[in-house]
């Protein structure tokens, strides 16, 4: 299918088809009239990047897993294993964020929030 279908099929701008194929997210072949030429298939890939992004997959995560994904013989487990993996991520942003708040509580009210915690003017 070209472009502008896929596009419509999948909810997506012709720009961002674009972009995934540059960066190798997805591939079509070109017409002899040069024209993309893109696998059916493709719509539920878009589907799915679309998903992992919803999930908080980064499209250089999705690029490198996911063709092992599609091919693995258990994909459930394989995935199972990413999604661990980003929630170990999560969690050490969540304990860096909770960090960070309460080094911004200790300073409110201290005249001036810029200087280091504990010294004095």
């Amino acid at each position: 299918m070209r472009i502008g279908e896929l596009a419509e099929r999948a909810g997506v701008s012709r720009d961002t088809l674009r972009f995934y194929e540059r960066t190798g997210l997805i591939e079509g072949d070109r017409l002899p009239n040069g024209y993309r030429d893109f696998p059916p298939e493709t719509v539920a890939w878009l589907d799915y990047i679309r998903t992992a992004r919803t999930l908080g997959f980064t499209l250089a995560e999705i690029a490198r897993h996911g063709a092992e994904l599609r091919d693995a013989p258990d994909s459930a487990e394989a995935l199972s294993a990413l999604f661990e993996e980003k929630i170990r991520i999560v969690d050490e942003r969540m304990a860096s964020l909770a960090a960070l708040r309460t080094e911004l509580t200790a300073r409110v009210g201290t005249g001036c929030p810029l200087r280091a915690a504990g010294r004095g003017a």
